[in-house]
């Protein structure tokens, strides 16, 4: 991995999650797939967010997944509650660059970075990023 592992400082937007003992895997830790359900739950949340008041957001247009990966730093066991932030990294045309560092007080468990594309539901076909989202994005992290 090349790029710089995130600090706290790099996050405006966060989520406690608390893990769930169904969680687990056979070795006793938080089973891998989990931080990608942990991520997904940060990304409605800041989303949702930063969307709410617009009836057509999840209806007409929105977000889908395109590319998800990890960096898994540390065995995480539960019970125990995450700290999760939530920034977007680089927006496209079409896209948004996504990244979620998981905390577990002040260690840095797992990075998830994905890219989102901005989605016309109805027609399944992308559609560039809106100027009024770019701006509320600006807005969401000065």
């Amino acid at each position: 991995m090349n790029t710089p592992r995130p600090t706290r400082k790099d996050f405006r937007f966060w989520l406690p999650l608390a893990t769930r003992w169904g969680d687990m895997d056979a070795l006793g830790h938080v089973n891998n797939a989990m931080f990608f359900t942990y991520d997904e739950s940060a990304r409605l949340a800041y989303f949702g967010e930063l969307m709410k008041g617009d009836a057509k957001f999840w209806n007409d247009y929105g977000l889908i997944l395109a590319h998800i990966e990890a960096d898994f730093l540390a065995q995480l066991k539960p019970p125990a509650t995450l700290d999760i932030g939530f920034r977007i990294a680089k927006v496209g045309r079409t896209s948004l660059q996504t990244e979620a560092g998981m905390f577990l007080g002040g260690e840095l468990i797992a990075i998830t970075r994905s890219v989102v594309v901005w989605f016309d539901y109805r027609s399944s076909t992308p559609l560039p990023v809106p100027d009024a989202i770019r701006s509320k994005l600006t807005t969401a992290h000065e």
